[in-house]
């Protein structure tokens, strides 16, 4: 079983910035998508952004140009550098990966999540 563990949030002031990382249990050289989601108490997790397996980032409307998504070619870590933070940013934070294995089965990982709050 592949585990994710995100890192990296925490208090933080609005306008200010966080990193968030993702670490995986092992190095992902084939998947569809790793992303970041949010979820507040009451709703649904809600994507904030993504990367394809080319290298493509997409962001929800509400971080673009705040928000960017990335990771290391070849490495097990997926980060999300998120900046000019509101409070309406305050949220659990967490990543996801999904793909097909060689096998040709499914996968959909997802972290424990990790707390962002952002005061005002």
């Amino acid at each position: 079983q592949v585990q994710l563990e995100e890192s990296g949030g925490g208090l933080v002031q609005a306008g200010g910035s966080l990193r968030l990382s993702c670490v995986a249990s092992r190095v992902f050289f084939s998947f569809k998508a790793m992303a970041w989601y949010r979820q507040v108490p009451g709703k649904q997790r809600e994507l904030v952004a993504s990367l394809s397996s080319g290298g493509t980032p997409t962001y929800a409307d509400y971080v673009r140009g705040r928000f960017t998504i990335s990771r290391t070619v070849g490495s097990n870590t997926l980060y999300l550098q998120m900046s000019s933070l509101r409070p309406e940013d305050t949220a659990v934070y967490y990543c996801n990966v999904m793909g097909t294995s060689v096998t040709g089965s499914a996968f959909d990982y997802w972290g424990q999540g990790t707390q962002v709050t952002v005061s005002s």
